[in-house]
């Protein structure tokens, strides 16, 4: 997600860091070209406009004009204005006795399978979740929805051949008699907007009072998202967006333009296809991946995910990361099991400061990732000890015996290598990034 609006950027911001001081011309023409990327990632104009607008009022002026590192100054006033128009971080509403929360959405958005996550994260926060579902039109839909909901672990209304608002009644009924706390209703979408489907979301609005209204849209249809998001919002009162696939090639339009067409935050973010990969939607995270600046805490996220019940390796890990020390082969072995856990290597660079390049290229080399990591154990495996501790030692005959040992070619030994070249590297770039190590440890502390 927005790997072409970033590189945009970061031509534009690293033109003007070549600079000792900027004139306005300069800005101007640097605005220019932000402008231009932005509409060429599918941001809505009126969006676009606003933006600039913003960024125009407060990058021309005497104090970017004079500072010493003018392109870093105009970096921060675009970063402010993209926070700006992605709005504020908030929270689910489900505080209630029984909150109710309505699934909207067009069909192939993912909105049933949204529904599904999201019992999943709200059962993991101790919450006693209950799924229906409405969706008497597409064939199985509310199949679908019952093998979900066994699969997460959560209730699901029983199907018997109803209209929607006879579903929903008794949804309500089965859920007061079970001291439900949250009810997930999913309603029925079709492929395109139509009346029927947007009257009967409305009835099934005014029957069920939910305390969140989420429209879920596919980061991937860019603009058609935002109509359909116009569309939803004239018929009944949002509360939130979900965003699904944000972990694809989308050009990243739709993540900063919905929050404006429809006037309410930006949620949740689907990042997969699996049930618990649907994360908070962070403005702060997001601006900082379309900069280039990685998403450090999302991916403390995933390590702690990753490390659960594994609290001493992880803190070992965290301490090498923020110190910037060698990390063994040991240590990569480390990584490589943590990513089986976490998901592909692409979407982790995506939110390391200066590696989002690294996705990129795995992603056009159509690397089988679970089979590299295999093979890169094994090597790692058939290593001594001595040899993990220090991989200096790895001259041409070590590396040959290796490779035999492992089955694998001596190429595939000389690769992971460098990986672990890379992986050092990496360290290095947490311990004196973008976000120093007190900012990244007093995240740490606030997702634990």
């Amino acid at each position: 997600m927005f790997t072409q609006l970033t590189e945009r950027l970061q031509g534009v911001f690293g033109k003007l860091g070549q600079r000792g001081m900027l004139t306005e011309d300069d800005v101007a023409s640097a605005l220019r070209e932000v402008r231009m990327a932005l509409i060429e990632a599918d941001v809505a104009l009126p969006v676009v406009k606003q933006l600039m607008a913003t960024v125009k009022e407060q990058a021309v002026g005497e104090k970017v004009l004079k500072a010493v590192q003018p392109g870093q100054q105009v970096l921060k006033v675009v970063h402010d204005a993209l926070l700006e128009s992605l709005g504020e971080p908030a929270e689910l509403n489900v505080s209630g006795k029984l909150s109710i929360i309505l699934m909207a959405g067009l069909q192939g958005s993912g909105k049933t399978t949204t529904a599904g996550k999201l019992a999943l994260k709200l059962k993991n926060e101790g919450k006693n979740v209950l799924l229906a579902s409405a969706d008497i039109y597409r064939p199985a839909a509310r199949e679908q929805l019952a093998t979900l909901a066994e699969r997460v672990g959560v209730g699901m209304v029983e199907i018997h051949h109803e209209q929607p608002l006879d579903i929903a009644k008794r949804a309500l009924k089965t859920a007061q008699e079970e001291d439900v706390q949250v009810l997930i209703f999913d309603t029925a979408g079709r492929t395109d907007l139509d009346e029927a489907m947007l009257a009967e979301l409305k009835q099934l609005h005014e029957l069920l009072k939910p305390s969140e209204t989420l429209l879920v849209a596919d980061a991937l249809t860019g603009q058609s998202a935002v109509k359909t998001a116009q569309a939803f919002t004239e018929q009944v009162t949002l509360t939130g967006v979900v965003l699904t696939r944000m972990d694809g090639d989308a050009r990243g339009g739709a993540a900063l333009s919905l929050r404006q067409v429809t006037g309410v935050p930006i949620k949740f973010a689907g990042v997969g296809e699996a049930t618990d990969a649907l994360e908070v939607f962070r403005p702060k995270s997001v601006a900082d991946r379309i900069l280039g600046q990685g998403d450090v805490i999302s991916l403390v996220e995933k390590i702690q995910q990753a490390t659960a019940g594994e609290e001493d390796a992880q803190q070992k890990f965290q301490e090498k990361l923020l110190s910037g020390k060698p990390m063994t082969m040991d240590d990569l072995k480390q990584q490589f099991n943590f990513m089986r856990k976490m998901g592909s290597f692409k979407g982790l660079m995506g939110m390391i400061p200066g590696l989002g390049g690294m996705g990129k290229a795995l992603q056009n080399s159509n690397i089988d990732e679970k089979k590299l990591v295999a093979h890169n154990v094994a090597i790692i495996n058939s290593m001594t000890k001595k040899e993990r501790r220090e991989p200096s030692l790895l001259n041409a005959s070590r590396r040959k015996r290796i490779a035999a040992g492992a089955g694998v070619e001596v190429a595939d030994v000389n690769k992971l290598v460098k990986m672990h070249r890379q992986m050092n590297g990496m360290a290095k770039m947490f311990a004196g990034g973008k976000m120093n190590p007190m900012q990244l440890m007093q995240q740490m502390q606030r997702l634990k």
